[in-house]
C-alpha cells in the first residue's frame, strides 16, 4: 500500500500569549511571558497564586448564551481555535467529502470546571440531586471532538486521545496516521485544556509539581534553570487542519509544513516521575525518526517538553544527547513553556504550532527566564536562552511527555514538491 503524504493547511490557537496565530507567533519571537496572578478565584490560601491564563477572551463574542450552557471552557477553547484553523485553511464545506473528513481532539482532563461547579451546587444544597442535564456532556473529555464534528458536518473518524500532557501530540499523530493510511482526506486535530481553577491548582500543588515562586511570577517558568521549582500552569488550545497532499494541492491550499513522522513510547517506570535516564524520551524520539525515515542530523530544531520540573528537564536533555550524539550540539532546542506555561493536554498542539513557526519564519523561539546554569544539564546543547535566534529550519521535532509515562514526538518538515 502506498502511504499518502500529509500536510498542514490550517492553524488556530487561543493561549496565554496569543488569541490567534499571528499574535502567538509575534509573542513567541519577542519572548513574552504569559504568567500573571490568578484572579478567577480566591488564591489567598493556595501555595501557587499565579498561572498562564488566556487573556481578553469573551465567550459571548463567539457563542450565544444558550449555546454556552453546553460548553465547558475547555470546549469553548477547542471550538474557537478549530474555527480559526478552518478559516485559515480555506476549506469550502460545500466541496469536500464529509465522510472522509474527521476530528481527533485531545484533553488531558476535560471539563473539570463543569465538574467543580456541579459539585459545589450539590453540596451547598440539602442533598437533593439537582444536576444540570448538560453536566455529563459538558464534563467528558471527548465532547469537544463531538461538537467540532457537528459544527462542520465531518462524518469521518471521530474520537479523543487522553494521555495527560502527551494527549494532543497523540491526537496529531493519530490524525497523521489515518490520512497516511488513506482512511481520511481531512482531519481537524489538536487539544484544549482549562484547569486554572481550585482543583487544578490545588491538586498539582499537593503533588509539589508546580512552581510556588509567587514573588517572581512573571519569570517563574524557568525550564533548564538551576533555580526552577516546577511548572507554571497554562490553559488554552491549539488546532490543526491536516490534509492529504494531493487533496490540498487540488484546491490550491497554502501549505505550512509536511507531517513526516510520529513516535510513541512508555517509560514503564513511575506514575509521575520520568525515567532518570530518559529512556522513554530516548525511545520516542528514535521511533519518530524511524517513522519519518530521517537521520538524527536531519533535525534542525527540537521543541523540548521542558516543563521546568527538577527531574524532567535533566532526563530529557540526557535523552537528546543520547539520540542525537554530536549533532545535539549543532541543532537548536527551546522550551516554549517558559512563555505559555504548561497547557497540559493542549501543550503538544500549541508547541507543535511553535515548531511550525520555526520552519515558516526561520526563527527559533527562545527559552526565556534563564539565568543560572544547572550543572546536570549539558551546557553544549543550544537551548536558545532568552532571545530568539535566526536559523533555517527544514525539520522540527516536538516532544511531549505525560504522567503515566506517556511519551509522544511529532516531526514536521518544510514542504517541498
Amino acid at each position: 500500500m502506498e502511504l499518502k503524504r500529509v500536510v498542514v493547511t490550517g492553524l488556530g490557537t487561543l493561549n496565554p500569549i496569543g488569541n490567534n496565530i499571528q499574535e502567538y507567533w509575534n509573542n513567541l519571537e519577542q519572548g513574552v511571558s504569559g504568567s500573571e496572578m490568578i484572579t478567577s478565584f480566591d488564591v489567598s490560601k493556595f501555595k501557587t497564586k499565579f498561572a498562564c491564563q488566556v487573556k481578553n477572551f469573551d465567550p459571548l463574542q463567539h457563542f450565544d448564551r444558550k449555546e454556552l450552557r453546553k460548553f465547558d471552557p475547555y470546549c469553548q477553547y477547542a471550538l474557537v481555535s478549530a474555527h480559526e484553523a478552518m478559516l485559515d485553511s480555506g476549506l469550502d464545506l460545500e466541496k469536500i467529502d464529509h465522510d472522509s473528513a474527521g476530528v481527533i481532539w485531545a484533553s488531558g482532563i476535560g471539563g473539570i470546571q463543569s465538574f467543580l461547579e456541579e459539585l459545589k451546587g450539590f453540596f451547598a444544597g440539602d442533598g437533593t440531586p439537582r444536576f444540570s442535564p448538560f453536566f455529563i456532556p459538558r464534563m467528558i473529555a471527548d465532547i469537544a471532538s463531538g461538537h467540532i464534528s457537528i459544527r462542520y458536518g465531518f462524518r469521518g473518524p471521530n474520537y479523543s486521545t487522553v494521555s495527560a500532557c502527551a494527549s494532543s501530540t497523540h491526537a496529531l499523530i493519530d490524525s497523521f496516521y489515518l490520512i497516511r493510511m488513506d482512511k481520511a482526506k481531512i482531519m481537524i486535530t489538536g487539544g484544549s485544556e482549562a484547569s486554572v481553577n481550585e482543583p487544578g491548582v490545588g491538586g498539582f500543588n499537593a503533588m509539589q509539581a508546580m512552581s510556588t515562586n509567587n514573588e517572581n511570577y512573571k519569570t517563574a517558568s524557568r525550564p533548564m534553570d538551576a533555580t526552577r521549582d516546577g511548572f507554571v500552569m497554562g490553559e488554552g488550545a491549539g488546532a490543526f487542519i491536516l490534509e492529504e497532499l494531493e487533496h490540498a494541492k487540488a484546491r490550491g491550499a497554502k501549505i505550512y509544513a509536511e507531517v513526516v513522522g510520529g513516535g510513541m513510547s512508555a517509560d514503564a517506570y513511575h506514575f509521575t516521575a520520568p525515567h532518570p535516564d530518559g529512556l522513554g524520551a530516548l525511545n520516542v524520539m528514535r521511533n519518530a525518526l524511524k517513522d519519518a525515515n530521517l537521520k538524527p542530523e536531519d533535525v534542525d530544531y527540537i521543541n523540548v517538553h521542558g516543563t521546568a520540573t527538577p527531574l524532567g528537564d535533566i532526563s530529557e536533555i540526557k535523552a537528546i544527547v543520547s539520540v542525537f550524539g554530536e549533532h545535539a550540539y549543532k541543532l537548536n532546542a527551546s522550551a516554549t513553556k517558559s512563555m505559555t506555561g504548561h497547557l497540559l493536554g493542549a501543550a503538544g498542539a500549541v508547541e507543535a504550532i511553535a515548531s511550525i513557526f520555526a520552519i515558516n519564519k526561520g526563527i527559533i523561539p527562545p527559552t526565556i527566564n534563564f539565568s543560572t546554569p544547572d550543572p546536570e544539564i549539558d551546557p553544549k546543547v543550544n537551548l536558545t536562552f532568552n532571545k530568539a535566534q535566526k536559523r533555517n529550519v527544514n525539520v522540527a521535532l516536538s516532544n511531549t511527555f505525560g504522567f503515566g509515562g506517556h511519551n509522544s514526538s511529532v516531526i514536521f518538515r518544510k514542504y517541498t514538491e
